[in-house]
């Protein structure tokens, strides 16, 4: 598949996905139990990141035991890892910042990307190279909702899906930007529910950011 199918690609994946889940796990059982509750809620892609010493087996496992969920290698910082991503069975790939070495090589990956940048300098570099779906990170952090309007009109064709800082509460707000077609948060997935195992409290947290898409798309 050429670049530009993989970029039509990663759009479909977030737009069916609406909200997706930036997930940390310490164990291979809190990956599947977390992934499980989110699914269960509505919610049936992540974000898995690349921070913990069991995440790339927990991205494997979880391609072979819940197959319903579609993962996405998150916080990919070098090739290498990007590479055991793709080996492990990820879905997509997700980046926070996008140096140009590593740009070289997303360009060539054999999935869909969704490449990470924070200002709108380093978004037309990556719609320059042919990417279109970009992250925006840290969204709240650089400028949250004002820069996703500031960059609405002079880049039209670019969509986004703004991740770190959005809640909850600012997460329909986020939603109904018509140049965003994902956004990305990790209120579903707090840490602690994960450590005590309080997997109805991730399922009725993803049931209602579920709820959240769906209202803001039929407005």
């Amino acid at each position: 598949m050429t670049l530009a199918q993989h970029q039509d690609r990663a759009e479909q994946l977030l737009t069916a996905a609406g909200i997706l889940p930036v997930v940390t796990v310490h164990t291979l059982d809190q990956a599947r139990a977390v992934s499980a509750a989110l699914l269960e809620g509505g919610l049936p892609a992540i974000e898995l990141t690349l921070r913990t010493p069991v995440a790339m087996e927990a991205l494997a496992l979880l391609k072979r035991e819940l197959p319903d969920v579609v993962v996405g290698a998150g916080t990919v910082l070098s090739v290498e890892q990007m590479q055991r991503a793709i080996d492990a069975g990820a879905d997509f790939l997700v980046t926070p910042g996008t140096p140009a070495h590593m740009a070289d090589a997303l360009v060539a990956a054999p999935l869909p990307v969704v490449p990470g940048a924070a200002s709108p300098t380093e978004l037309l570099a990556l719609l320059a190279r042919g990417f279109r779906i970009c992250k925006l990170f840290p969204a709240t952090a650089v400028g949250g909702l004002a820069m996703i309007k500031g960059v609405a009109g002079p880049i039209p064709e670019l969509k986004l899906c703004p991740t770190g800082g959005i809640t909850e509460a600012t997460a329909a707000d986020y939603l109904g930007q018509k140049n965003v077609v994902c956004i990305g948060g990790s209120w579903m997935v707090a840490d602690a529910w994960i450590r005590a195992g309080q997997w109805d409290r991730v399922r009725d947290s993803a049931a209602a950011a579920a709820a959240i898409v769906r209202t803001v798309r039929a407005a």
